[in-house]
């Protein structure tokens, strides 16, 4: 090796030190970039097991690092997984800490820079953090922006904006495109798409995968099949359900039979649950399962996003509507209960017995609502016979409210008699007091009772106040259009479509609810001067 001279030495210093001069005052005319700013890192990846973190970290690294080379050096990196872009900042776990630390006039750095703006910010997140990051002093850098972003730049301004629309279209078009596949691929293809078999079921092998892609690769379907160890215990459980034993009796009788539940049985999975005994919550998820019938199901459940789990920071879930669902139309795999037995059990209600080990039977049991407060009345036996009754939600460990409504109180047998003087017309005849249920539940119908006076409800269509004999019945066929609700019976729906809503005005009214499609029998009497009180 050849050594330079101390004079020689000197000038080649002296020139390498002008030539570096030069190329920072190229660079920026920062102030602060002259000292070097010190830069964190944030990066996000949306799923944890179909993505490799340590790729998706690199190459977003990787970005941020050359778009500050020559700027300053990052001295930190923030990193979400498992994370959505719709995810609020203070709702994600790494950038969560990254805004206490902007609280902090000693944070240790001086700008934010991120690889990808998808990866930070969705439909309005960059402006409403923007007086977070001015009021801080912290910049932020972005790929797309070609390094920081001027808050006060118009132009920077409405790029942030358009980016923000952009990422959450993405998130809108991805997920619709995925939702509509996953729904063809159920209903038409029944094919298990992903979660936790149900109890009394396991997974098998279901054949080769049909994307010749996927199948090359080794994929292969999977689908449910009855487990020998448990799938005896769901036909019990439907079997003691439509024999009319409460949901609470079935999960007793599952614990002292000792038989496990369905995080007993699968510890692996539920290293999360302590208490490993059946519920009345777990007995009626299993009863209100369709997928037992041998039909897929997907969709009966959704992502709320709003909503994070504590400690998994996975979004929550909630149960969907019915017509969310996906059904498949044919049988995707072995059914453990019938159609018909499954459609049976969904209507029962369980027998409720008596100190003689007979049983209470209350014929309108879930078709009598409070008319002054909308909940559905208690069935209730006094003095030997049915009633219902409504404590507009008081219990005996609350003291009434100065003002509250008094208890009301039906005996069964007078509101059966009040509602067939109802449907009786002169021209119709008598309606039998022992059909009324059974057209009720026919026709989806409901009683609507009331202790109070028709002029005093705000409810009471004003087309029937004052209606004469006649112009109740046209008031009920304009409303229906001519036709009765589906499921009326042709008996019923003549009925119905010839109320007269003057008949015994003194013991009940009746109409069509146009938005319920629901027969309302408001009765208008005093419960005081109609009924016996309960005691």
């Amino acid at each position: 090796m050849i050594s330079m001279p101390d004079e020689g030495q000197a000038l080649f210093d002296g020139w390498l030190r002008t030539k570096q001069q030069k190329v920072e005052r190229r660079r920026s005319r920062d102030p602060h970039v002259h000292h070097g700013l010190r830069f964190v890192f944030y990066g996000r990846m949306s799923t944890s097991g179909y993505q490799d973190r340590r790729a998706s970290r690199f190459w977003q690294l990787e970005i941020a690092e050359r778009l500050v080379d020559g700027q300053g050096v990052i001295v930190d990196s923030f990193f979400d997984e498992g994370c959505s872009r719709t995810r609020a900042w203070h709702k994600r776990p790494a950038t969560a800490r990254l805004l206490t630390l902007l609280a902090d006039p000693d944070r240790g750095f001086d700008a934010i820079v991120v690889g990808e703006y998808e990866r930070a910010f969705c439909g309005r997140q960059f402006e409403d953090l923007v007086p977070v990051f001015e009021e801080s002093g912290v910049q932020v850098w972005l790929p797309e922006a070609g390094g920081r972003v001027d808050f006060t730049d118009d132009a920077h301004s409405t790029l942030m904006k358009v980016l923000g629309a952009q990422s959450e279209r993405e998130v809108m078009r991805t997920r619709n495109r995925v939702i509509q596949a996953m729904r063809a691929q159920t209903c038409d293809q029944g094919r298990y798409l992903g979660g936790r078999p149900p109890y009394g079921s396991r997974l098998v092998d279901g054949g080769p995968h049909p994307n010749r892609v996927h199948a090359k690769w080794g994929r292969r379907l999977q689908k449910l099949e009855p487990d020998a160890a448990t799938a005896p215990h769901v036909e019990w459980i439907f079997e003691r359900r439509s024999a009319g034993c409460s949901i609470a009796g079935i999960a007793r009788m599952l614990n002292e039979r000792a038989v496990p539940s369905p995080s007993g049985s699968d510890l692996d999975r539920n290293r999360h649950r302590s208490d490993s005994a059946w519920s009345v919550q777990t007995v009626a998820a299993i009863l209100g399962n369709p997928r037992y019938t041998g039909r897929q199901v997907w969709n009966r459940v959704v992502n709320d996003r709003a909503k994070v789990t504590p400690g998994s920071g996975r979004p929550g879930q909630r149960p969907n509507e019915a017509d969310q669902w996906a059904v498949s139309v044919s049988l995707a795999h072995t059914p453990l209960v019938g159609t018909r037995t499954f459609a049976a059990v969904q209507e029962v209600r369980a027998a409720r017995p008596t100190g003689d080990g007979g049983s209470r039977v209350y014929l309108l049991a879930g078709l009598v609502v409070c008319g002054i407060c909308g909940r559905r009345m208690d069935s209730n036996w006094v003095h030997g016979r049915a009633s219902y009754r409504c404590r507009h939600g008081r219990t005996t460990a609350q003291v009434p409210a100065p003002g509250a409504p008094k208890i009301l109180y039906w005996r069964e047998d007078r509101l059966l008699a009040a509602i067939a003087t109802a449907l009786t017309t002169d021209d119709s005849g008598s309606v039998r007091v022992g059909d009324i249920p059974d057209l009720l539940r026919s026709a989806g119908l409901r009683v609507v009772c009331d202790g109070g006076d028709v002029r005093n409800r705000a409810a009471l269509p004003s087309q029937l106040q004052g209606a004469g004999p006649g112009q109740g019945s046209r008031i009920n066929r304009s409303r229906s259009g001519g036709t009765a609700p589906a499921g009326v019976s042709a008996g019923l729906a003549d009925r119905v479509s010839r109320i007269n809503c003057a008949a015994s005005r003194d013991a009940a009214q009746c109409w069509i609810d146009d938005s319920a499609q629901s027969l309302e029998v408001h009765l208008l009497r005093a419960f005081e001067d109609a009924c016996t009180p309960s005691s």
